[in-house]
């Protein structure tokens, strides 16, 4: 993996798509160390986190770990989750943030040399395509390491630099599981329907 120190670097976290990265090769990410990683290496411009926010009470332990990553350094962008229920009476949650973060990267990146995106969807092909087009240099960090669905092969080709998170893992990883401020509910993800439209 190549970084450069004075290289000024944008970091996007798809965060329901890292945390079924991360769960899917069994580690908890370590948000401080995360983006302490990123400081030591570049010119860490600004760490964005994108998920949706479910309302309910039964889903209210990801705020613990918004309001946390609000108030560390990160630039948190939510929006209210749509909730639907199926056919067979369970509910599915839109947690669908592309466009979001495809227009976020664009507009911030007009300052920056190097763009590093946590993420397995082959949506945003085009988004790192047009990223290149203006000079941008862009890092796709997911994995191939596991046995759910890996990154799409499209977008790992795409980009200048893939990285897999397993290999991040021991410089990022949460050491036990001392703190439960960051968990999210098993519930809320095995209920998730990532592809529903926005």
């Amino acid at each position: 993996m190549t970084f450069y120190p004075n290289e000024r670097t944008l970091v996007f976290i798809d965060g329901t798509d890292l945390h079924g990265i991360s769960r899917s090769i069994g580690i908890d990410v370590d948000f401080r160390k995360l983006k302490a990683f990123f400081q030591e290496r570049c010119h860490l411009l600004r760490a964005f986190y994108y998920t949706t926010v479910v309302q309910q009470d039964q889903h209210a332990t990801i705020k613990p770990l918004v309001d946390w990553l609000d108030y560390n350094g990160f630039t948190l962008v939510t929006k209210a989750a749509k909730v639907r229920t199926g056919p067979d009476g369970r509910q599915h949650i839109n947690t669908n943030m592309r466009v979001e973060l495809a227009v976020d990267a664009l507009d911030f990146s007009r300052n920056a040399d190097h763009v590093v995106l946590f993420s397995s969807d082959s949506a945003f092909c085009h988004l790192v395509a047009t990223l290149q087009r203006n000079g941008k240099r862009v890092t796709i960090i997911s994995t191939l390491k596991n046995n759910g669905a890996a990154v799409a092969d499209e977008l790992r080709r795409q980009a200048d630099q893939f990285i897999d998170l397993a290999d991040l893992a021991p410089s990022v990883k949460r050491n036990g599981r001392t703190n439960d401020r960051y968990a999210r509910d098993e519930e809320f993800e095995r209920d998730i329907d990532h592809d529903a439209d926005a």
